[in-house]
């Protein structure tokens, strides 16, 4: 199986920064579409941004200009850089990963357990 653990949420003022960091770990075979969701208390899980193992990304027009996706292959980590955060932008943010492990052929989709970001002043 594969393992995701994400790192890097916390309490922001509006116009702040962070950095999350995901961490695939486990009988990994392949990492093909990495990722960040994120879901608001009463609201649904939506997609933040995704990248896959060649390079290309994409956001959600929320988050465009303020937000950037990254990826190193070798650790197989994502990272979420978040500038420039609004109080709208609070949510729990959880990693994705559609990957294929060792042990079960075909890919699979996980999830990290999710970090809490919270942008007030």
């Amino acid at each position: 199986q594969v393992q995701l653990v994400e790192s890097g949420g916390g309490l922001v003022q509006p116009g702040g920064s962070l950095r999350l960091s995901c961490a695939a770990s486990g009988s990994i075979f392949m990492l093909y579409v990495m990722g960040w969701y994120r879901q608001a208390p009463g609201k649904q899980r939506e997609l933040v941004a995704v990248i896959t193992g060649g390079g290309l990304i994409n956001y959600v027009d929320s988050v465009k200009g303020r937000f950037t996706i990254s990826r190193d292959n070798a650790e197989n980590t994502v990272y979420l850089q978040m500038n420039s955060l609004k109080p709208d932008d609070t949510a729990v943010y959880y990693c994705s990963a559609r990957a294929e492990s060792v042990s079960t052929p075909g890919p699979s989709h996980y999830w990290g357990q999710g970090t809490q970001v919270t942008v007030s002043s």
